[in-house]
């Protein structure tokens, strides 16, 4: 149902149910949370799908139940909270869930072939309030509200021009973005990006602030800190280790 791979300090997380154009079920959903978690040691993610489809939404066999809800929230919050950055490779339709799982993602590299939905309205169901203020946030108000209130579809283009993807590409390309990003101090990365969180949940802010604080006076009294200036000094790149 979902494959790890390795390429370097990347961690390439694959949905491989392409029978049913990886619709979302509770085992998968658990499998990728899972997958999250033995990918601790990556420096970056790179999340994509088997097939024709990236995502094509909630398996409709199982959403109506309580227990799919919890299963896929637990796996969105697994991708969101993850201290490194996350690219999906958006290789093809990502439909409701799968819009969901793209957006959880830091960074979306889009296939021509690339579609957006959220068409809860057409079968009387609903996203949390997590997902429509990450959508507005990233895609603009109006472009959320022609994703969930006239259930509009978004082909690659028009993702890449409101900005609800970031660039043009496939698998390949994701790659060596994600790749790029390896290199980066990795303490810098995991802070940057919970505050960054925390602008989509807003009420992280406040019960986060201490924790936030702490992490920022950490970055700075590092040893990738102390590296930084040394390599600087002797005129090389980098190596930062995370400590």
């Amino acid at each position: 149902m979902i494959e790890l791979s390795w390429r370097d300090r990347i961690a390439i997380l694959t949905l491989d149910r392409s029978e049913k154009h990886n619709a979302l079920n509770i085992e998968l959903c658990d499998r990728i949370r899972a997958a999250f978690a033995d990918a601790a040691d990556a420096r970056a993610v790179v999340l994509t799908g088997r097939g024709r489809s990236f995502c094509s939404g909630a398996d409709l066999d199982e959403v109506y139940t309580a227990d799919f809800r919890g299963a896929l929230y637990a796996m969105l919050h697994a991708v969101t909270d993850a201290p490194v950055p996350v690219v999906a490779a958006v290789n093809g339709a990502a439909i409701g869930a799968g819009t969901q799982l793209a957006i959880a993602a830091d960074f979306r590299v889009v296939a021509p072939t690339a579609r957006f939905g959220v068409p809860t309205a057409k079968i009387g169901l609903a996203v949390d309030p997590w997902t429509i203020r990450r959508l507005a946030l990233l895609a603009g108000n109006g472009i959320a509200r022609r994703l969930l209130l006239a259930c509009d579809q978004l082909d690659a283009d028009t993702a890449l021009a409101c900005g609800l993807a970031d660039r043009p590409g496939a698998t390949d390309e994701a790659l060596e973005w994600a790749h790029d990003m390896t290199s980066l101090a990795p303490l810098t990365q995991a802070y940057s990006k919970r505050v960054l969180n925390a602008v989509f949940e807003p009420e992280l802010e406040e019960a986060l602030g201490k924790e936030l604080d702490a992490a920022f006076e950490a970055c700075w009294a590092s040893e990738d800190f102390a590296e930084g200036r040394r390599s600087r000094a002797e005129k090389r790149p980098p190596v930062f280790r995370g400590r």
